[in-house]
């Protein structure tokens, strides 16, 4: 056979079969007098097998190695792995769809809509204090770390918030919040401070604080300067007391 029949046999091009022969998956073959390729069954049959094994998703190193049964590892060790990359991409998939019909679902989709779909259900159990300047930050700041934590941090850490959204946790926050707006014009050595730090830091669930106590950024920090930023010098002064309070409580 000649490549082009080869290639057509085997259904792919001819510029694979020349591929496949620079990267040591197909052997080059015996040539005839006239200098063209000269291939025979064999070929066609590790050509096919090649073909299959790309298609289930094996580099061109390993299709060779297998080929050529020099491979460290049996082509079923390869397959499973191959099987467990494919099915964390199918379980990403079906995340991405489930955010996209959240989304969907809605009349007029947000760019800030786009969070995962339990970073979305939680976001809606804060909605009573959204009107809180100070909890629209906060969710701000949740819907931040939805994307850059990973899955299973975040969807730990939305389990450990999860006592903040009942009725008494909620009408407590919106208490604190509105604490927190009165010391805008305030001193940070207003005695309000230390007060609602403590009262701020008793809020929040004993696990929660603890988690939080080790992946909160310090008051230091480059985001954590941004975020104190936007605050006035009382309110900063109760985050970077609050932060110290879960530093220090025992675990």
């Amino acid at each position: 056979m000649r490549i082009g029949e080869l290639a057509a046999l085997a259904g792919v091009s001819t510029r694979t079969v020349r591929h496949y022969h620079h990267q040591g998956v197909l052997p080059e073959p015996a040539r005839r007098v006239n200098g063209y390729r000269e291939y025979g069954l064999r070929d066609a049959l590790r050509l096919a097998r090649a073909r299959r094994l790309t298609e289930l998703g094996l580099s061109l190193d390993e299709v060779r190695d297998v080929l050529a049964g020099d491979s460290t590892r049996e082509l079923r060790e390869i397959l499973l792995e191959l099987d467990a990359d494919l099915a964390r991409q199918e379980e990403a998939i079906r995340a991405r769809r489930e955010r996209l019909a959240a989304l969907l679902s809605e009349e007029s989709p947000s760019p800030d809509g786009a969070v995962s779909p339990r970073m979305a259900e939680f976001l809606r159990c804060l909605e009573p204090v959204r009107h809180s300047p100070f909890a629209a930050a906060d969710a701000e700041l949740l819907a931040l770390l939805d994307t850059a934590a990973e899955p299973e941090d975040r969807d730990r850490l939305l389990e450990l918030m999860r006592p903040l959204t009942t009725p008494e946790a909620l009408a407590r926050a919106e208490e604190l919040y509105r604490r927190l707006a009165e010391l805008d014009e305030a001193d940070p050595a207003d005695p309000r401070v230390g007060a609602l730090a403590a009262d701020f830091a008793a809020h929040l669930p004993r696990d929660l604080a603890a988690g939080l106590a080790t992946t909160v950024p310090s008051a230091g920090d480059p985001f954590a300067q941004a975020f104190l930023a936007d605050l006035s010098p009382a309110q900063a002064e109760v985050v970077r007391r609050v932060l110290a309070l879960l530093a220090d409580r025992p675990s």
